[in-house]
C-alpha cells in the first residue's frame, strides 16, 4: 500500500487527487494538508465527496509516514516550499506546478509517460506536466519523433474553467465565463517552455516555431487542441506512424474518427487525430485538463514510480452524453 500525503489539499487539483485516490485499491492517504482549512472535514470543501470520505484537512505534516508527497500548490510555491522545509530522502515527491518542469539545476524528472516511461519509472522527484502542455505534446509527439512535419506549428487550443483553479477571479466568475469565449497570453503561454524542451528533445535544432493561441471556453473541465503544420507525407502513411506510437500507451488512443471532447471529461484518455488538406497536417488532441491534464497523469506516473499497474486507479469511463 503506497502511502500518500498531499499538500495544498483545498483546491481543484487537490479535491481531484482525493476523489481519485479514494478509489485506487493499493493507495491510501495519510493527510491531506491546508493551513486555512486546518481540522474542516474535507468533504466541507469539496462536497462531491460527502458520504464517501471521513478525512480531515491537516495543519501537520508527518513526512516520516508517507512514500508520496503530491504538491497540489499554486505556481511558484513548490520551490519555497522545499526552501523552507526538509522532506526525507526516501519520500517520493510529485509536483503538479510549473516549478521544476523545466530542466536545469534540480533533479526533477518530467513526467510525460508517452515520452519519458522509463525515465520515470526509477525517478524520485517528478515534475508532472501542464495541461495544455499535455495536450499539445500529445498532438504533436509522434509527427516530431518520425520527422514528418516542418516549420511552424500552429496551435489553437480551448481549456475549461478549471484550469484557472479553485479561486475566484474576474474571468472565472460564472456571469462573465457563461456564454462566452476569449483569447488570453496569446504565443506566450507558460507551457510553451516544456512544449519546446520536448520539441528540442525529439528534433534537435528544430527551427519552427510553437505558435499557440490559447483560448477560455465556457464549459468546466476538458481541453481540445488542433494543430497545424507543413507535411509532405501521405495521410495513410501518418497514421501508421501515430498508430504505432501510442500502441503500448496506457491512455493516449489514436482514432480514425475527429473525437469530441465528451469522450475524455472524467476520464485519465487522451483522444489524438490527424488528417491532411493539401500539404497540411491536421492533428487533433483532446484531454480532461484536471485528469490526463493534472492528477490522473499524477496518478499514472505515482504508479510508474511505484512498479504498480500503470492503470491501477484510474480506469474512470466518460459520460459521453
Amino acid at each position: 500500500m503506497v502511502r500518500v500525503g498531499i499538500l495544498g489539499a483545498a483546491g481543484y487539483t487537490g479535491g481531484e487527487l482525493i476523489r481519485v485516490l479514494l478509489g485506487h485499491p493499493e493507495a491510501e492517504i495519510v493527510f491531506a494538508h491546508s493551513e486555512s482549512n486546518a481540522g474542516n472535514l474535507v468533504s466541507d470543501v469539496h462536497e462531491g465527496l460527502v458520504g464517501d470520505c471521513g478525512l480531515r484537512f491537516s495543519l501537520n505534516l508527518p513526512f516520516d509516514q508517507v512514500d508520496v508527497v503530491f504538491f497540489c500548490f499554486g505556481h511558484g510555491k513548490s520551490a519555497q516550499f522545499l526552501s523552507e522545509h526538509e522532506i526525507p530522502s526516501n519520500v517520493k515527491i510529485i509536483d503538479l506546478a510549473q516549478d521544476f518542469r523545466i530542466s536545469g539545476e534540480h533533479d526533477f524528472v518530467y513526467g510525460l509517460p508517452e515520452t519519458h516511461r522509463s525515465t520515470i519509472r526509477g525517478c524520485q522527484r517528478l515534475a508532472n506536466p501542464g495541461c495544455f502542455a499535455t495536450a499539445i505534446q500529445l498532438a504533436l509527439l509522434p509527427a516530431l519523433k518520425a520527422d514528418i512535419i516542418s516549420g511552424d506549428i500552429h496551435v489553437n487550443g480551448i481549456t475549461g474553467s478549471t484550469g484557472a483553479g479553485q479561486k475566484p477571479g474576474a474571468t472565472t466568475h460564472f456571469s462573465w465565463r457563461n456564454d462566452n469565449i476569449s483569447v488570453y497570453k496569446t504565443f506566450t503561454h507558460q507551457h510553451l517552455l516544456e512544449i519546446n524542451q520536448t520539441v528540442q528533445e525529439l528534433r534537435p535544432g528544430y527551427e519552427g516555431r510553437v505558435l499557440f493561441i490559447p483560448q477560455r471556453g465556457c464549459f468546466t473541465r476538458g481541453i481540445f487542441v488542433t494543430a497545424y503544420a507543413k507535411c509532405d507525407m501521405p495521410l495513410e502513411q501518418v497514421k501508421q506512424i501515430y498508430e504505432d506510437y501510442y500502441e503500448d500507451a496506457a491512455f493516449t488512443h489514436f482514432v480514425m474518427k475527429s473525437p469530441d471532447m465528451k469522450q475524455v471529461v472524467n476520464t485519465n484518455k487522451a483522444l489524438v487525430y490527424v488528417e491532411k488538406y493539401e500539404d497540411q497536417l491536421l492533428m487533433i488532441s483532446c484531454i480532461d485538463n484536471l485528469l490526463k491534464g493534472a492528477v490522473g497523469q499524477a496518478v499514472q506516473n505515482m504508479n510508474l514510480m511505484f512498479g504498480l499497474d500503470e492503470c491501477e486507479g484510474l480506469r474512470l469511463k466518460a459520460s459521453a452524453f
